[in-house]
């Protein structure tokens, strides 16, 4: 039997990078096993922080060493493809490597990864790949036009604020009008974020006028648009999606922690933070979840898989969804695969299922 050659796209030139590299030695070593290694041939390709595309060798080491290739290690024979961003005046080449792909993986965490930007140029390929397309992507990126589609999808919700960057720097005499808003709105304390970056960067819990102010100027620098979320009292509840127009839901998870909030030192530091799979929570609950978790899965037009996050408040009894990442960490260890492990699915099957998700959705697109 033909194998399937399947390109791993990885790195990238988000602050993700390293994560990106984790994930992709994870699905590398998922496509060497027993059950896969017939079926599937691994074809890595690099892209690194400067934004240069890498084939042949050079994927291969940085897969071995688990670590960023420098670019003074770099070489014209590894040289693959150039972003737009460095194409300058030189022509856009391609490796004859990425001819022979027969389907996609890319694991490219954070911004120029899964915002759609990637995913558009691999559609403009005609070429199959593993998650969501442009517009998914897209929505599952952007946190306010994510939360506009879940309104629209009927899901409860965290109150926020939208804003852009020039609402916050082109007018001093707007700005303590959008304070006296946020804190009518939403009060204290509440989450400044920017909206498109991801993982948790650049997130700010704000007590006072003078710290919201300070971290709407941060999240101001990082990103033009801005959320501002009220603080919820409750547990943090994760559900797993896979599938594509039928997708499945997970058994739930939660995530504990003793730091002030899930910021992004506490996210990728060892024993910083603690799941528990399933979680411990009221059956109802758990099946409350994952609907809602499958609702926002198809709401934002996801493919493949996401990850979908929750706000339980055990006071109440009500469940809020928090957001959808439609590329979570995918490494064996990380919270997605996790708890597809605890639901019968193991790693590398699961590997196997988003590569065939991927084929079916690609031979089905222009039906």
């Amino acid at each position: 039997m033909t194998k399937l050659k399947v390109g791993v796209l990885f790195g990238g030139r988000s602050g993700e990078h390293e994560v990106s590299i984790k994930s992709a030695q994870a699905i590398a070593k998922a496509l060497s096993t027993s059950q896969n290694a017939d079926k599937y041939e691994l074809l890595p390709f690099y892209i690194q922080k400067n934004g240069k595309w890498l084939a042949g060798q050079a994927p291969q080491k940085v897969l071995e060493a688990g670590v960023p290739l420098l670019e003074a290690e770099d070489s014209a024979a590894n040289l693959a493809v150039k972003t737009t961003s460095n194409i300058q005046n030189s022509p856009w080449q391609s490796p004859s490597q990425v001819a022979e792909v027969d389907v996609w993986f890319p694991i490219l965490h954070g911004p120029n990864g899964e915002d759609g930007t990637v995913q558009g140029l691999l559609t403009l390929m005609q070429a199959p790949f593993v998650g969501s397309g442009v517009l998914g992507s897209a929505l599952g990126m952007d946190k306010i036009a994510m939360k506009t589609a879940f309104a629209q999808a009927g899901l409860a919700q965290v109150e926020y604020v939208a804003l852009n960057r020039a609402q916050i720097w082109s007018n001093p005499c707007i700005f303590p009008k959008i304070g006296d808003r946020i804190e009518e709105t939403l009060g204290y304390p509440c989450f400044v974020k920017p909206a498109n970056l991801g993982s948790s960067v650049g997130i700010a819990k704000v007590r006072s006028r003078s710290e919201l102010e300070t971290a709407l100027d941060r999240a101001a620098s990082l990103d033009r648009r801005i959320i501002v979320e009220a603080a919820v009292v409750g547990r943090e509840l994760e559900c797993a999606v896979l599938g594509n127009d039928n997708p499945k839901a997970s058994v739930v998870g939660e995530i504990t922690y003793n730091s002030d909030f899930y910021d992004y030192e506490t996210k990728y530091t060892q024993g910083k933070a603690n799941w528990v799979i399933p979680a411990k929570v009221p059956e109802e609950i758990a099946q409350q979840v994952q609907e809602m978790a499958v609702t926002a899965f198809l709401a934002v037009d996801a493919a493949g898989l996401a990850r979908v996050d929750f706000f339980y408040e055990e006071a109440t009894g009500r469940v809020l969804i928090n957001e959808i990442n439609t590329l979570p960490g995918f490494t064996a260890t990380s919270m997605y695969p996790q708890l597809w492990e605890n639901s019968g699915i193991s790693f590398p099957e699961l590997v196997n299922q988003l590569i065939q998700f991927a084929l079916e959705r690609h031979s089905t697109s222009n039906q």
